[in-house]
């Protein structure tokens, strides 16, 4: 299986709760490599990542060195695991997919703003 490289806030105890939760289900077989973005503004820049989106949303590079961002990177990423792979399906459909990007980015910023981390 094509690797995924997969950009999260390590300072987040969400973001580091939803990794485990991954790695639990089988997604880290050894085709994710989970990068932590937490001071490393110069690799991101480096892999064509904004550091202040890398802080809004996850970022998951394939294989071919696309980026994915906010729910593509997730419905790419939960596509690696067969428990996952109908959640992935119902996010992306068309009619909810702009909804719940939209509830994605507000929990988001609501969590930063909060941490002050905004």
């Amino acid at each position: 299986m094509a690797k995924l490289k997969v950009y999260y806030d390590g300072a987040c105890p969400r973001c580091v709760a939803d990794r485990r939760r991954y790695e639990k289900l089988g997604t880290c077989d050894g085709s994710v490599e989970w990068v932590d973005i937490t001071g490393k503004d110069e690799q991101l820049r480096a892999a064509g990542i904004d550091p202040y989106r890398a802080l809004t949303e996850l970022h998951v590079q394939d294989s071919q060195g696309h980026i994915h961002r906010e729910l593509d990177a997730y419905i790419l990423l939960m596509s690696r695991t067969p428990t996952l792979r109908p959640l992935a399906w119902l996010l992306g459909l068309p009619r909810l997919k702009p909804i719940l990007a939209w509830c994605y980015r507000r929990s988001v910023l609501r969590r930063l703003r909060r941490e002050g981390r905004l």
